[in-house]
């Protein structure tokens, strides 16, 4: 996996380190930029397999962990997993119940990649507008969320979408991140409900 890249250093680190993926290094770069989680924050994750989030989100907080795939991952100790899928509509009632208050939502998910970029972006951008809306009917006010995607022209939508909804919103590009890579991460702080609270 590593060596097709650049930076196969990272993907090696990672392995040394005992993290499932070298994408555990960006969450704890935004971590180191932005303090989204607390050390007693409820956490869930979405698009979660393998798992290196939920091994770094494991590591910075003391409250629930619970991580979402569509596939299921391997036991990580002290996280809750849930095989199901971002659409369905059931799904944010369900995790309400199972951790009663969110504090954080994480999305790191992304589209299969079909070298098309504007499509892929677009898809990429949809998911994230999913995440928004599954952080909007999960998070408590004062919550945060970090969600994956990629530039181009159907990303200021998705911006202003968050921007919508956190007091602050910010973009943050992480230096793991694979060279000529167009990914970044939104990052919303304070959440304040559907419409109101733009920066």
């Amino acid at each position: 996996m590593g060596s097709q890249w650049g930076r196969d250093g990272e993907y090696s680190r990672a392995v040394r380190e005992g993290y499932r993926s070298r994408a555990a290094y960006k969450l704890l770069e935004v971590q180191q930029h932005a303090g989204v989680i607390r050390r007693d924050d409820n956490v869930v994750e979405l698009g979660a397999a393998p798992g290196s989030w939920l091994q770094v989100v494991r590591s910075l907080t003391d409250g629930r962990v619970l991580g979402i795939d569509l596939n299921p991952i391997a036991p990580i100790e002290g996280v809750e997993t849930v095989v199901a899928d971002l659409a369905d509509p059931g799904l944010p009632a369900r995790v309400k119940e199972a951790l009663g208050v969110v504090n954080v939502v994480l999305s790191d998910a992304a589209p299969k990649l079909s070298g098309q970029r504007s499509y892929d972006q677009a898809r990429a951008v949809a998911l994230g507008e999913a995440a928004l809306g599954f952080a909007r009917a999960v998070l408590k006010p004062g919550g945060n969320l970090v969600v994956k995607s990629f530039q181009g022209e159907d990303f200021p939508g998705l911006l202003a979408a968050v921007r919508a909804s956190f007091r602050s919103a910010r973009t943050y590009q992480a230096r793991a991140s694979r060279r000529g890579s167009r990914e970044v991460y939104v990052i919303g702080k304070n959440f304040v409900g559907g419409d109101a609270g733009a920066e």
